[in-house]
């Protein structure tokens, strides 16, 4: 269950039992958030997934997620409609963050992420868990068919891709960490909309193409 914190950050309970963990999806309210030191990557829409070595803290270079298993670093992404997923592996306590927007949803950068932490950390996508936070939902996010056919393989029961629709991006997400392996009640999604929410409480690119964003971070205490 996700809950608001008195610093405006959404936390979910679930991950409250790890007490090694920092974790929280920022709105735009939020302050004193991330804790520092804290690491981030240049957002390029791609699958490609970076690590952190021994340098925590700045930009780590271009990637759509970033992972790590060293004490007292926070590592996070932005996002003002896309989506943002936190990776939590209790077993061998390491963590990733991830943005996923259609494009990553399409490629599937979450599937990708969690290949890294196998490869990088041991981990095994059944100790896994996985929070979907804030994003652009179904409800609003409407797209040409240009678009809306690539998710044909995410959603084989849709006979209406070939048309301008709505997608929803957060399910998208979710099927796609089920495909990776993760288990369905080890995935947590908080299904509100970025762009509809009232007293705009999220940044939305699509609602005010402002420069404002989300801070969406994971990290280990």
């Amino acid at each position: 269950m996700f809950y608001l914190d008195d610093r405006n950050i959404y936390r979910i309970s679930e991950f409250d039992q790890f007490q090694w963990l920092v974790h929280g999806f920022g709105t735009a309210h939020s302050t004193g958030w991330p804790p520092e030191p804290f690491v981030s990557v240049k957002l390029i829409h791609s699958t490609l997934v970076l690590r952190v070595e021994d340098n925590c803290s700045g930009r780590l270079g271009q990637a759509d997620a970033v992972l790590s298993n060293h004490r007292g670093c926070t590592v996070g992404i932005r996002t003002a409609d896309c989506v943002p997923i936190l990776l939590v592996d209790p077993e061998h306590e390491a963590v990733g963050a991830v943005h996923a927007g259609w494009r990553g949803t399409v490629s599937d950068v979450a599937g990708a992420a969690i290949s890294a932490m196998r490869d990088d950390f041991g981990t095994s996508a059944r100790c896994l868990w996985a929070a979907i936070g804030p994003a652009i939902g179904g409800c609003c996010f409407e797209v040409g068919p240009e678009v809306a056919v690539q998710f044909r393989t995410v959603f084989p029961e849709r006979n209406d891709l070939e048309h301008r629709t709505k997608v929803d991006l957060t399910e998208a997400n979710r099927r796609r960490l089920l495909a990776a392996g993760v288990s369905a009640d080890r995935i947590l999604a908080e299904r509100l909309c970025t762009f509809c929410t009232p007293e705009k409480r999220f940044h939305s690119w699509r609602r005010d193409h402002s420069p404002g964003r989300m801070i969406s971070a994971v990290g280990i205490r």
